[in-house]
């Protein structure tokens, strides 16, 4: 070891100037903040969607409707996706959550309602949170059972 091969210990020395510490540091004066704006300001934050003091998009863009925020949003599964199933050998003879959520046609806390696109073979016996008329009409006329959850 000598004096040519000496290096300061690993993350002892810090890369990169210090700011705000004097004209001598090389970073004084504005402190790399530019000169005098909103933006050089101590405590300045941009607002979400702030567009320079002109009318932001969320303000100019025309609203109307309603959204009702106690609306019950159902997931679809129609028949012919259950025969599908039926067909793959993924289910055979009850269709609940359980075996809604490992085929992936799920999550566990959705609402599921079955509707009436496609037929139905098989005799299926389903309990699930709501049908359509025609998947139920189809289910029961398959010789299957739909219960209510």
């Amino acid at each position: 070891m000598n004096l040519h091969n000496l290096k300061p210990a690993e993350g002892s020395v810090k890369s990169g100037k210090r700011i705000a510490r004097g004209e001598g540091s090389g970073k004084g004066g504005t402190a790399t903040r530019g000169h005098n704006g909103q933006k050089a300001r101590s405590g300045y934050s941009r607002k979400i969607g702030f567009e320079g003091g002109q009318m932001p998009l969320q303000r100019r863009v025309p609203k109307f409707g309603f959204t009702n925020i106690n609306r019950k949003e159902y997931v679809g599964i129609n028949l012919d996706k259950l025969q599908e199933l039926v067909d793959n050998g993924r289910i055979t003879d009850t269709v609940n959550m359980e075996v809604l959520i490992e085929n992936r046609l799920a999550r566990k806390n959705e609402l599921i309602k079955i509707l009436g696109r496609g037929e139905l073979k098989a005799k299926l016996n389903i309990t699930i949170h709501k049908y359509t008329a025609t998947a139920k009409a189809a289910i029961e006329a398959a010789g299957g059972e739909a219960v209510t959850l």
